[in-house]
């Protein structure tokens, strides 16, 4: 068994150059209308000993392969959805919420008289009460399965991959499932979630991500009850196998995910954190979404591995189902790896999912050349202004502008990395100009803060941060801690 080699900061980089690459990718498979219903429960039923819920709120969001797609939209590819849709309420509420994403369902055929699946959740102070699902009692119409057929024949042969999302709703039946045999060779990437794999064994499909219970069935076996990830491994062949020879992602949750390719060693990815089971809704989703949005925009499996579980890992920190965007899969992946520098247009990225929460941006920028104890005394200083802290480093050529040929004496690489290593740095970038101007233009914080002798009216940053709004506070300077000091002391102490 093996851990990813891949560092994070790989897999931040792919996050950002999937924006940038925009595959284009099909989802095809079963969508569903996730809906939450909140509110407080002081009381119980007279007719039953159940809580009335008083509804204060109703939220919506994609799921199945809607979810999948809108995950894969949030990451910047270019989506189209192919699913069979109802001509009622819930598959209006869902094409909505789909083109607020930027996802097509121009060529998602309604059934009349067909409910849209729908999953509803009620709950009370966080907690699930009850859930009731509308599940269609049929298959699709034979017209609405022809024109799922017809469009997909049309749409493959302009995209980078397809996503099969099925949940065994009767829309990908035998005629789907060989038709799309009969297509694969124009399908650069086929990656299939399905709850009965066995059913696309034959379709020839690159990649599979069943869940325990899922891999279990493929192979008529109970499911583990311990050591998932053991178990995974050792069934590596079997699973393959019975896949029709794709590479198996075994989902696992708490557990993470173990790659178990059809050629070469598994490959097990831990999860960041356990998370509560009413967070999981759609997590499976979401790394389904990042590892084809990867594998479709040139990563090779393992870093789309990192990426697919830092996904996974960022929506379960919320409740219910959640779409992964760019700047909180970067946010997380920069948080496994504080050390290392950001490039600017992932910096934006993580600090536009802070702003979107109502986070407060402090942002100060310096050599921190050999880190001391003025440096650290100012930096949790600066931290206690807001609720992150970015830090800009002058690259190694500003360095030895400001300080001479002799410096840096550490390289930009290694002050990341101690400086990222402080509980109060959130965010660590770097910048080749003399003044840290045009970065402040593009970041905007709302504190820019600097340590040493200094007034608001000597720093050429203080009039550009006044204009986007924000304030320069300078915060104290110890005299006796500097490291231009070390490094003199430490040359006279040579001999």
């Amino acid at each position: 068994m093996m851990r990813p080699s891949v560092a994070p900061a790989v897999a931040a980089s792919l996050a950002g150059e999937i924006a940038v690459r925009r595959p284009r990718v099909l989802v095809l498979g079963d969508a569903l209308l996730d809906s939450w219903l909140s509110g407080p429960a002081y009381r119980l039923g007279r007719d039953a000993p159940v809580p009335v819920v008083e509804l204060a709120s109703t939220r919506h969001a994609p799921g199945g392969a809607a979810n999948v797609a809108a995950n894969l939209a949030a990451l910047g590819a270019d989506v189209e959805l192919l699913a069979v849709l109802g001509d009622d309420q819930e598959a209006a509420t869902l094409r909505l919420l789909l083109a607020g994403y930027g996802v097509g369902t121009e060529r998602c055929p309604a059934d009349p008289g067909r409910p849209t699946p729908a999953k509803r959740r009620v709950s009370t102070a966080g907690q699930p009460l009850a859930r009731f699902d509308v599940t269609p009692d049929r298959p699709p119409l034979a017209r609405s399965g022809a024109a799922l057929v017809g469009a997909l024949a049309e749409l493959v042969g302009g995209v980078d991959a397809v996503v099969v999302a099925d949940y065994g709703l009767g829309t990908l039946d035998a005629g789907l499932r060989a038709r799309l045999a009969q297509l694969r060779p124009r399908i650069p990437l086929l990656v299939v979630d399905a709850h009965a794999l066995a059913l696309w064994a034959a379709v020839g499909v690159d990649a599979v991500t069943p869940s325990a219970a899922e891999a279990a069935a493929l192979l008529g076996v109970a499911v583990p009850a311990r050591d998932r990830v053991g178990w995974g491994t050792a069934r590596h062949r079997e699973l393959v196998a019975a896949a029709g020879g794709a590479d198996v992602l075994l989902t696992l949750d708490v557990d993470g995910a173990v790659r178990l390719p059809a050629a070469g060693d598994p490959v097990h990815r831990p999860a960041a954190a356990p998370a509560p089971e009413a967070h999981a809704c759609g997590a499976g989703d979401t790394f389904v979404a990042g590892y084809t949005a990867a594998l479709a925009a040139g990563a090779a499996p393992t870093a789309a591995l990192v990426l697919a579980q830092a996904g996974a890992d960022a929506v379960v920190r919320h409740p219910g189902t959640t779409v992964c965007s760019t700047g909180a899969l970067t946010a997380r992946l920069a948080a496994a790896d504080r050390g290392r520098v950001l490039a600017h247009r992932d910096l934006l990225a993580v600090l536009g999912e802070h702003r979107g929460a109502g986070h407060r941006v402090v942002f100060t920028n310096g050599c921190f050349d050999v880190l001391h104890r003025g440096h650290v005394t100012y930096l949790r200083q600066a931290r206690e202004l807001g609720d992150v802290l970015v830090v800009a480093l002058n690259s190694d050529d500003s360095v030895a502008r400001l300080k001479g040929p002799a410096r840096p004496v550490n390289p930009l690489v290694d002050r990341a990395g101690v400086v990222g290593a402080l509980d109060a740095v959130d965010l660590v970038t770097a910048f080749d100009t003399d003044s840290p101007v045009e970065l402040l233009e593009l970041v905007r914080p709302d504190v820019y803060c600097k340590g040493g002798d200094y007034t608001p009216q000597m720093l050429p940053e203080t009039p550009v941060v006044q204009r986007l709004g924000g304030e320069v506070r300078i915060l104290d300077y110890l005299s006796d801690h500097s490291t231009s000091a070390i490094v003199s002391r430490i040359r006279l102490a040579q001999p």
